[in-house]
């Protein structure tokens, strides 16, 4: 009995010091303690790096500048009146050297734009018209042994002309006045004769006709005059 008793309390005794032993190891505090969003965290950051997705704006395709040059055509009402036509006059010469400026150096006068259209009845612009021009000079005077203030000149794709030359005097019983011819490709010539207002001659004119007055402005160099000649095709 005694030796069974002994060997209890030896079993007893290695018992407690295991116990001992393992109540004396340390333990890991912050890992009992530490939240649980910072455990996770520990977990995903063990993970592969993920980037996140960002907003992407489309590509557009780049839409080409359109430069178009529109015919701006002057006011006109189909069926627009022919222009008047009026006397050749004595001083005109055919086969005029072909230039859009009737100007050369030591010209007198008062410097002048002539420009317009060249339009059929039914208002529509005739491209490569032909206008023939000849004046006096500001004294009145035709050159009849050459061709100063003479010259021809066609319109371009949109049937529009530009003539510098000066403001022609008045030649002797006349009002101040320019010659022109004009034709379409292959259409019948237009003789006729373009006049300036506000002239005190005009009314002393027998041959002016108001019908074939210009649009005339003043501008910072001379003038002006602006006028659209309606010819059979």
């Amino acid at each position: 009995m005694i030796s069974k008793k002994r060997n209890l309390n030896w079993i007893g005794t290695i018992g407690l010091l295991l116990l001992l032993a393992v109540c004396a190891a340390p333990i890991d505090s912050a890992a009992l303690t530490a939240p649980s969003a910072t455990r996770a965290a520990s977990v995903t950051s063990a993970l592969p790096a993920t980037s996140q997705p960002t907003a992407t704006i489309a590509p557009t395709k780049a839409i080409p500048t359109q430069t178009t040059s529109a015919t701006v055509l002057p006011a006109c009402t189909s069926p627009a009146a022919l222009t008047l036509a009026q006397t050749e006059g004595p001083y005109y010469k055919a086969k005029s050297p072909e230039r859009t400026a009737l100007l050369e150096p030591g010209m007198g006068g008062t410097k002048l734009i002539v420009t317009g259209y060249v339009l059929t009845k039914d208002c529509q612009p005739i491209a490569n018209a032909w206008l023939d021009f000849w004046q006096a000079d500001d004294h009145g005077v035709y050159d009849n042994a050459g061709y100063r203030l003479r010259g021809h000149l066609f319109t371009d794709e949109t049937g529009r002309f530009t003539l510098a030359t000066i403001l022609p005097g008045e030649y002797p019983g006349r009002t101040e006045h320019i010659h022109v011819k004009v034709q379409a490709p292959n259409g019948p010539i237009l003789t006729t004769q373009l006049y300036f207002p506000g002239v005190a001659a005009n009314d002393r004119d027998s041959i002016f006709d108001p019908a074939l007055l210009a649009d005339v402005q003043d501008t910072a160099t001379g003038k002006v005059a602006t006028f659209n000649f309606v010819v059979q095709p």
